[in-house]
């Protein structure tokens, strides 16, 4: 179903205010459908220009994740603060209005560059912050329409400084990592990166932080569901992770893409406090020459990385 191109205010049906507008991190189809209040959020696609032209949340503002990604070399690198105030106002952002982040929604690993977008908005200084659960697949497949031609925001006026309350830098990991800091590492990748059979071809070595134990970003989806779980039991997690009372909670992937996923379970829906994301991640960590554990010898990393041994 097509519908006529609309500004920033997107369609009389997707109402809300930063004083009304309670969905908490996580949204479904028909919350944000039913939602009303004084003014619309505003709904951001983060796809392709491909894929938000052909059919998007009608509204919604295409606002590709790369915009809050680094360079292809180190694509997990934050973008400096007044590069994401121009951005942010192009997009149309108010700080008074609530968010709304799409993703496609045909995997887990969807959600992650989701969840990267929310905790870059949060850090930035937006406080209503939703992401639609099972994006904008979930969206068609439960029969709300869709949009083809593009919606064009109104520009706005902002001035962010960009928080480092729920981050850490290459040089706090490299402190942790010499004596512990008082910190928990949780790596969010495969075990194949963990144990250094792979590698993320921006890294300079396969191999994790020292101290950091694995925990897969998928863990918080059940199966294949594209659908991260709404609960998460906050005492038992903290078990399983063996986070002890008062310390920080680091989470790390290649890019800090996996990484938010995890980021946002433990801090955003299980509400545990003191949880950090590594944003550079391995990657940066890597090119850094700082120390690193199940890093293979030379033959052995080029044998695995052609796929011959373990």
């Amino acid at each position: 179903m097509k519908i006529p191109t609309v500004a920033a205010v997107a369609i009389a049906g997707f109402v809300g205010s930063a004083a009304a507008w309670d969905s908490g991190p996580l949204i479904t189809p028909h919350e944000l459908a039913s939602a009303k209040g004084e003014f619309s959020p505003v709904i951001l696609d983060i796809r392709s220009a491909e894929a938000y032209a052909g059919g998007h949340v009608p509204g919604a503002v295409h606002a590709p994740y790369g915009l809050f990604r680094g360079p292809k070399s180190n694509p997990g690198q934050l973008v400096d603060a007044k590069t994401l105030e121009n951005r942010f106002e192009q997009l149309g952002l108010a700080f008074d209005r609530p968010i709304v982040i799409v993703h496609e929604g045909s995997n887990s690993s969807n959600f992650g560059a989701a969840a990267r977008v929310y905790w870059t908005l949060k850090s930035s200084g937006f406080g209503d912050l939703s992401i639609l659960n099972g994006g904008k697949r979930l969206w068609e497949k439960e029969g709300f329409p869709l949009q083809t031609d593009a919606s064009i925001p109104t520009p706005t006026e902002l001035e962010i400084a960009f928080s480092s309350r729920w981050m850490k830098t290459t040089p706090e990991i490299g402190e942790i990592a010499d004596d512990g800091g008082g910190a928990r590492l949780v790596d969010a990748r495969t075990p194949q990166f963990y144990e250094g059979a792979r590698k993320h071809d921006a890294a300079a070595r396969p191999g994790t932080i020292p101290g950091a134990i694995n925990y897969v970003h998928s863990s918080f989806f059940d199966g294949d569901s594209p659908l991260i779980r709404r609960t998460v039991n906050a005492s038992l997690l903290k078990k399983e992770l063996g986070i002890e009372e008062g310390a920080d909670v680091v989470s790390f992937c290649n890019t800090g893409h996996w990484a938010a996923t995890n980021w946002f379970a433990i801090s955003e829906i299980a509400g545990i406090e003191n949880v950090k994301l590594y944003p550079g991640s391995m990657v940066e960590y890597s090119q850094a020459e700082l120390p690193m554990i199940n890093t293979p010898g030379i033959l052995k990393n080029v044998l695995r990385q052609v796929g011959i041994g373990n």
